[in-house]
């Protein structure tokens, strides 16, 4: 919580001038029940219209300065809140877009999406009725007791009498509420990756008959959920119900005590009248303090969910390594490499290729392909070896800088809803030639200029309003339109009919000849013309040479071309 609280620093003058606000505004509502009491017990009975009218005026300025103040409070809480929160979130997604992909897949990404969304909005909450609620409804308890105290010393010690009782079941009930209210989120983080999951496979779900067992699960997840926050809203549906009981006890006893003395002349009946008001206006305080340990006690599940995050510390830094002399440039030296939990997905990799040569890369489902890739681009760090670009390690070489490096397709890609350009040019300081030259090698110009809004055509979500091989032939333009000094395309030319797949190996050879090309596929006719095929299975290599060597000295990769092209 520390760590939250330390954002809503810069903002502490506009804070304070709320809090002020809010102070002011509440010594207004504390003078009216004695104005009142005056009136009554001084004013009235001398019988003076001046005074008497004198004196609602006051009441009514009282009453008018409160509105105004607590509204001009309530704005700047509001705000202050906003902007808190608005920093939270960019620190957040920074922090998360940092992470590798190993810190990633331990947290998980429904997980960092509720932390981001339903996490920050309980902070937002917190933040905002700390400024509304958290100084008013404590002045207003202590300014309470403080005026009953100069009204009538032994009623005020009648009612905070049962003050004790209340704080014990404050503490009790939040000691017990806080751990539930964690557990919640953490089933919020399932609920939503059931929900992301189930939306992004409704086409499979529905094809393979699966609704009514994903319902099922839906339901019993969505059941967890509710279970979870029924438990922490009994626990702190004690809260209220409970402070009104013994609140109500302090009350009646007021009462009691307060005809018995006004009876006996100890008490002026003004006096009582203004008591009775400020008995309301501590139980209304009380009240709001007891909403303040509700809303506390979800944002500091959800503080310590976030800060969490925030507290990591990125696991790829750069490293201060030398460059080594080398005339390839791209080199994998003895890689090996295992997702977390799982057994070797990597096996001693070997290979290198020279500036502009392409290396085709076939196996298996599962055989280590994209994990490769992800390496290369360092989305992990390798278990054992080297990975080099241009005699650099990758290790070596700052984030952005790597990155920029790089054109890549990946085997389950998107596309964005926006129009076909942006999508090309994706927010990247690209001219219209750049662009215009990527959606020709990417033989997508005929398919393009045939849309209605042509480059300016708009994109539904996940390139549903597109053909797979329209989609794709997009995505491989955004790759190409940088001039990237290595083409990565994973799988990014499955759905291409033969001749368009050709035509399009053909523009990457002459138009992008300096550019060192790695093409992952599951077809041998889109690798066998590359310099370089390496062949996996369960992440080893098993064939590694040209098309002709592998013809000759790879059963397996002999087998596949049997199978797909005759045995050419």
């Amino acid at each position: 919580m520390k760590k939250i609280l330390n954002y809503c620093y810069p903002y502490r003058w506009g804070m304070l001038w709320g809090l002020t606000m809010k102070m002011t505004g509440a010594m207004a509502e504390l003078v009216l029940p004695w104005v009142l009491s005056y009136m009554i017990d001084k004013v009235i009975p001398q019988k003076s219209v001046n005074k008497i009218i004198l004196f609602g005026f006051l009441m009514l300025a009282c009453t008018v300065a409160a509105c105004i103040l607590n509204i001009t409070a309530n704005r700047k809480a509001s705000k202050v809140s906003r902007d808190v929160t608005e920093q939270i979130r960019n620190d957040l997604f920074r922090k998360m877009s940092y992470l590798s992909n190993s810190q990633v897949d331990e947290i998980t990404l429904p997980s960092m999406i509720s932390r981001l969304t339903t996490d920050t909005y309980n902070i937002h909450n917190m933040i905002s009725m700390a400024q509304r609620l958290g100084v008013r409804a404590p002045f207003m308890f202590l300014g309470g007791i403080i005026m009953t105290l100069s009204l009538d010393w032994f009623l005020t010690l009648m009612m905070l009498s049962m003050l004790p009782f209340i704080v014990i079941m404050i503490i009790l009930v939040y000691r017990k509420a806080l751990p539930m209210f964690r557990l919640l989120q953490i089933k919020i983080d399932r609920f939503v990756r059931v929900v992301r999951e189930d939306a992004a496979g409704i086409r499979v779900i529905k094809a393979l008959s699966k609704t009514d067992y994903e319902k099922r699960k839906f339901h019993q997840i969505n059941s967890d959920v509710v279970e979870q926050d029924q438990m922490a809203g009994r626990t702190m549906g004690i809260l209220n119900p409970g402070m009104n009981l013994f609140l109500n006890i302090g009350l009646v006893l007021v009462i009691l005590a307060g005809a018995y003395r006004v009876n006996r002349g100890l008490t002026q009946p003004g006096e009582i009248i203004a008591f009775m008001t400020y008995v309301v206006l501590i139980l209304n305080a009380v009240l709001f303090i007891s909403r303040m340990f509700v809303i506390s006690s979800r944002a500091s599940a959800s503080a310590s969910r976030v800060t969490e995050i925030l507290a990591l510390e990125p696991q790829l830094k750069v490293e201060e390594l030398p460059r080594e002399d080398t005339p390839y440039h791209v080199e994998f030296r003895n890689v090996s490499f295992a997702y977390r939990g799982q057994k070797s997905t990597l096996s001693d990799i070997n290979f290198a290729l020279k500036r502009g040569e392409t290396l085709g890369i076939i196996g298996a489902t599962g055989s280590g392909k994209t994990a490769l890739i992800q390496l290369l681009m360092r989305f992990y760090d390798v278990a054992q070896g080297r990975i080099l670009i241009g005699g650099r390690n990758v290790k070596s070489i700052d984030m952005e800088t790597l990155r920029r490096k790089f054109g890549v397709v990946f085997q389950n890609d998107i596309l964005f809803n926006q129009s076909i350009y942006e999508n090309i040019r994706f927010g990247r300081d690209l001219t219209d030639e750049q662009i215009m030259n990527a959606v020709s090698y990417a033989r997508a110009k005929d398919f393009i200029d045939g849309k209605k809004g042509g480059m300016e055509d708009t994109v539904s979500i996940k390139g549903a309003n597109l053909s797979g091989g329209q989609k794709q032939r997009v995505l491989i333009a955004r790759a190409l339109a940088a001039e990237p000094e290595i083409l990565i395309l994973d799988d990014s030319s499955s759905a291409l009919d033969y001749k368009t797949d050709a035509a399009l190996r053909g523009e990457i050879r002459t138009h992008f000849s300096d550019t060192t090309t790695i093409m992952i596929a599951q077809r041998i006719s889109s690798v066998m013309f590359a310099d370089h095929i390496l062949v996996l299975d369960e992440g080893r290599t098993i064939g590694y040479g040209t098309h002709e060597e592998l013809m000759r000295d790879c059963e397996i990769y002999r087998e596949i071309s049997q199978s797909q092209m005759g045995g050419e």
